[in-house]
């Protein structure tokens, strides 16, 4: 576990660095790179700051999503949709090398048997929020995906409109070389808390599956640390 306490507006910068430093990394390491991206306003930022960071050889980095809504990739509230504004119109990178979750089909169970044939074994670096009831990706408390172990994509159902999601399910988050939390505001205070310092239980707060990973948080979400 590793904590980084900035100020808010700092925060979105901040880990556009981490995650160019980690996909460098891997490049160098593996000669190729694999980044799961989530939804939000502060990764939002992030992306569009990622962007503007040189010396990342975008054709070998690979990217997925942690999760997206049952809608189409050209719809506001479409994951997809987001990363591709703040990101992948403003880099050089392949559009082979951008892998969507097609979650608006009828069928999302095979939707999710797709994704996760796509999934590679380990992603290198995965970008992660946390909502304030605790969730993370599409990982709400006591979803019955908090229990799988063998599939790593599954349809789950969100607390919020469209509530028709595709989500990574724990293995993913805990096979991933460095997962990456940001969370910002005084909402996320006592989840952040939960996952960071209480007996570990997922259940209850499903974001304790990235508690081993870099979490950026600004003074408000970490003020009962």
């Amino acid at each position: 576990m590793a904590i980084e306490i900035l100020e808010s507006s700092q925060l979105a910068k901040r880990a556009a660095e981490h995650i160019a430093e980690a996909l460098k990394k891997a490049i160098s390491v593996n000669s190729a790179a694999s980044l799961a991206l989530a939804g939000g306003t502060t990764p939002r930022v992030a992306y569009e700051d990622l962007a503007k960071i040189p010396g990342i050889d975008w054709s070998k980095v690979s990217v997925y999503f942690g999760d997206e809504r049952a809608v189409p990739p050209t719809h506001p509230d479409s994951n997809f949709a987001m990363a591709k504004a703040a990101l992948f119109d403003r880099v050089p990178i392949p559009a082979s090398n951008i892998h969507r979750i097609a979650a608006e089909g009828p069928d999302q169970d095979a939707a999710a048997r797709a994704y996760e044939a796509l999934l590679p074994a380990r992603i290198s670096v995965m970008v992660l929020g946390i909502g304030e009831d605790g969730h993370t990706a599409s990982l709400f408390p006591r979803s019955p995906a908090l229990s799988e172990r063998v599939r790593r994509v599954l349809p789950v159902i969100g607390p919020k409109p469209p509530p028709q999601r595709l989500s990574i399910t724990p293995p993913v988050i805990e096979a991933a070389e460095l997962c990456i939390v940001i969370a910002n505001g005084a909402g996320k205070a006592e989840p952040v808390r939960r996952a960071l310092k209480d007996p570990l239980d997922i259940q209850l707060t499903p974001s304790a599956l990235a508690r081993d990973g870099l979490w950026l948080l600004d003074h408000a979400a970490a003020a009962l640390l």
